[in-house]
């Protein structure tokens, strides 16, 4: 067996081995390796979904990698603000709070 990056949590690795699998081989080994959409196109609809039905667990992580996968701070700030407007203003502030406080610990000097 190859050597996968694991995105699946430690936690749920241990305690629900079968669903961090299925995480780490379906979702981002299939799904998300998918030739239809860029990977930063994937991220920005991953984080608008997850922000339009206020799945912060999720978010923080999904943020970051936005931010990895090309996806600007300026253009989540705007995708963030766009979506107030239609999936409601409590999940668009704390999304933003989310991006703000990712966006702040990635400008702090290493």
């Amino acid at each position: 067996m190859t050597d996968r990056k694991k995105f699946a949590p430690p936690a749920i690795q241990e305690f629900a081995p079968k669903l961090a699998e299925v995480t780490d081989t379906v979702l981002f080994g299939d799904i998300w390796e998918r030739p239809g959409l860029s990977p930063r196109d994937r991220s920005l609809v991953t984080v608008t979904a997850l922000a339009a039905l206020y799945r912060t667990d999720q978010l923080g992580f999904h943020l970051g990698k936005a931010l990895e996968n090309g996806v600007t701070k300026d253009e989540l700030v705007e995708a963030i603000t766009h979506l107030a407007f239609y999936a409601g203003w409590p999940n668009a502030m704390s999304a933003m709070t989310q991006l703000q406080a990712i966006a702040d610990e990635s400008d702090e000097p290493a």
